[in-house]
């Protein structure tokens, strides 16, 4: 199939395809990429951009990388897709366990679905069926923390912050839920008793209408890149024990090394109930999302009137997906990942010192293979982004966030023209 050109490209593209949190309009920053190789992406105009973002914090191993790419052509020469009902094959059987083998201890049944979001409503509509099973249809709301978000589908969007979650507009027509404030003790800072009085609070006064509490453990991702106290975390495993409310821990984003940490409620050392897994699981490569639950919970909801989970994807354990799924969990567990996102947070702490100085900046933090810096204004994207192109680098800020997530294989130079870029542009904003 012949090649378009860029400008090619872009004509077709505006006056037909509608891009993530973007309205039409035809002037909007957009640039058309030809190819990506190892940590960068190569425009169709030939410029060449570090990849800051891993494509949404999904391609950990960076593009074009020759074990996933054979990996892909295995398995199509064998099968791309069979349905999941009442069928299964090797990729997703060699999955499902590698998951159970990795994962927090008592998690012991996968569901594989299609992406983060879908995971998510995998999770709350286990729960809400767990205790419907257990015949106790009265809880059936959920409990999340104000600046957590989990995704773009109805249920997800009803746990995400009702305010800067993105999904104000909806708010009439989603399931109404509970909401507490965000942990107030960071990460780095010394613990305060008081801070876990408001989740003690809301669980005893509602626990009886609660099947679940939902967080983003340690980091809390697209609703403000806040890392928390790991005490929190362990404090809100007990409570929820306490009062009878499972624990769901969404680790879309923090999942397979992302925090320093295979998964974020390591940093704690707690078991969820219920988790969600997507984005890095392929090595961004192809969607692929899974959620897991204790074989408690697997068979309160399968003991129950219903018998069977009430959900079933049409694309669930896709093998193309799960077969890169297994070669990106090969490349991780094979590599000294442990090492090389410490190396990666040693360096962003180092480079990103120097924007604490800027009048623009309100606070830069660090945590595992994730940089922020938080400004006091919201950025204006249109002019920003393009600039950030200019500099050869792609990131993309959103809010009062300029941040990155790079592939845990770029090079220290590469960061380093990240890190550059992002001081530069504090310097401008200031």
């Amino acid at each position: 199939m012949q090649q378009l050109t860029g400008d090619e490209i872009l004509a077709l593209d505006r006056a037909h395809l509608w891009h993530p949190y973007a309205s039409i309009d035809p002037t909007a920053p957009l640039f058309p990429v030809a190819r990506a190789e190892g940590c960068e992406l190569i425009l169709c105009d030939g410029r060449r951009l570090v990849d800051g973002m891993s494509s949404w914090w999904s391609a950990i191993h960076g593009y074009n990388h020759p074990q996933l790419n054979q990996a892909v052509i295995d398995q199509i020469n064998d099968m791309a897709h069979v349905m999941f009902g009442g069928l299964t094959h090797s990729p997703a059987a060699r999955l499902g366990v590698r998951l159970v083998d990795i994962a927090p201890p008592g998690l012991t049944r996968v569901f594989l679905a299609d992406s983060g979001s879908v995971s998510v409503e995998v999770a709350i509509k286990m729960a809400i069926q767990y205790w419907r099973s257990r015949g106790r249809a009265d809880k059936s709301q959920l409990l999340a923390l104000r600046g957590g978000y989990h995704g773009d589908t109805l249920g997800a969007m009803s746990v995400c912050d009702p305010v800067t979650g993105m999904h104000q507009l909806f708010r009439g027509v989603l399931p109404q839920q509970l909401f507490i404030e965000r942990p107030a003790v960071a990460f780095d800072q010394e613990w305060d008793e008081t801070a876990i009085a408001p989740l003690e609070q809301i669980l005893e006064r509602h626990h009886a209408s609660l099947a679940a509490l939902i967080l983003e453990p340690i980091v809390q991702g697209a609703g403000g890149m806040y890392f928390y106290h790991p005490e929190y975390l362990r404090r809100a495993r007990a409570l929820c024990d306490t009062w009878g409310v499972l624990l769901i821990a969404d680790e879309i984003a923090t999942g397979f090394g992302r925090s320093g940490r295979m998964f974020a409620c390591e940093h704690a050392g707690i078991s969820p109930d219920i988790l969600c897994l997507g984005k890095a699981l392929t090595g961004g490569y192809m969607t692929l999302a899974a959620t897991l639950c204790s074989e408690h919970v697997a068979r309160g909801i399968c003991e129950g009137e219903a018998g069977v989970f009430m959900h079933g994807p049409t694309f669930m354990g896709n093998p193309l997906a799960c077969a890169l799924a297994n070669t990106s969990l090969d490349l991780l567990l094979e590599s000294s990942w442990q090492r090389r996102v410490q190396d990666l947070e040693t360096q962003l702490r180092q480079e990103l010192e120097p924007v604490k100085q800027c009048g623009a900046v309100k606070e830069a933090r660090v945590l595992g293979a994730i940089g922020v810096v938080e400004l006091h204004a919201p950025v204006d994207m249109k002019k920003l982004v393009p600039r950030l192109v200019d500099m050869g680098v792609w990131l993309r800020p959103f809010g009062r966030l300029l941040y990155t997530m790079p592939p845990y294989s770029i090079t220290a130079e590469q960061l380093s023209r990240i890190t550059a870029a992002i001081n530069k542009l504090c310097l401008e904003l200031s």
